[in-house]
Formats: C-alpha cells, structure tokens, sequence
C-alpha cells in the first residue's frame, strides 16, 4: 500500500497541476462567459464579476505604466524556482509542507501564465458583504492564499515538531 508521506516530490506536483488546470479551465470559462466588469450574483454574498488585473495583489501597482507585468513575471519566476528547490530538498516523510508549497506554486504558475500571455491576470470571484468588498481574484490567488496560511501554521505549530523528530 502507498504512504502518502513516502511520495516523491514530484508525485506532490499533482497538487500543483490541478490548481493550475482549475485555475486556467475557470478563467477561460470566466471570460468567454461575461463581459469586462460585467457582474453576476450567486449569492447574497458572492459574484463572478470579470476583472484584469494588470498589478499584483489587490491591484498593487495596476497603474505603474506597464513596467509591473515583468517585474511580476521575474518574481514569479524566482519563487517558482525557490519552491521547487524546496520542495525536493524536504525531509522524506514531510505531509503538510508539500501541499503547502505546491498549493503555492500552482497558484504562483497560474497567474504567471496569464501575466506573460496577456498581459494581466483574469480575476472573476467577487465577495462582499453588505458594502464591504473584497478585490476580484481567482482559482490561483486561492491556492496561494491558502498555501501561504498553511506555511504560517507550519511555521508555528509544526516545524519545531517536525525538527524534534529528525
């Protein structure tokens, strides 16, 4: 029988691949679906309303001039490049760490995709509350957010078990 925490790093790449195949099947539906701007309602607290993104995170630096879309496309290259480096360089037996990364990663290559195809980075999920809004984002930005809370929580509660027992 297989053990998870037996698997080789590449086998946690498959975390990665479907993030990014979600990502890209739901952008593609997302703007061949609705127009620019246009917003659907879901829920009372939901929307798929299409955006593009020309910046990083909530729309950081969407006005620079154009310069952003490769400096967003090097980062992205680098922390790609790093996670990877990590992710084969972990301690057989890890579990937690690995989804983390390759959550990271596959959101990372997601927006990086569409960054050097296009330009900007096609964001459709819209949550708000009431009058409170929460910028557009997509399939990607979840796997990176949520990879990133998983790393804050291996930080704190599970690396300094994890280096008590090498």
């Amino acid at each position: 029988m297989l053990k998870l925490k037996s698997l080789h790093p590449a086998v946690w790449l498959s975390v990665s691949a479907l993030v990014l195949a979600l990502d890209y099947i739901t952008k593609i539906w997302a703007d061949t679906t609705f127009s620019y701007g246009q917003s659907v309602p879901v829920f009372s607290w939901l929307n798929w309303t299409l955006a593009y993104n020309t910046g990083a995170a909530f729309s950081f630096l969407a006005d620079a001039g154009g310069w952003q879309r490769w400096f967003f496309v090097g980062l992205a290259i680098v922390v790609c490049t790093g996670l990877l480096i990590w992710l084969w360089r972990l301690p057989k037996g890890s579990l937690w760490l690995p989804i983390a990364i390759c959550l990271l990663l596959g959101g990372a290559l997601g927006n990086l995709y569409d960054r050097m195809l296009q330009g900007y980075v096609v964001d459709f999920i819209h949550v708000y509350w009431q009058s409170w809004h929460f910028p557009a984002f997509n399939i990607a930005d979840m796997g990176i957010s949520v990879g990133a809370v998983m790393l804050i929580i291996d930080s704190f509660f599970l690396e300094a078990k994890r280096e008590r027992s090498l």
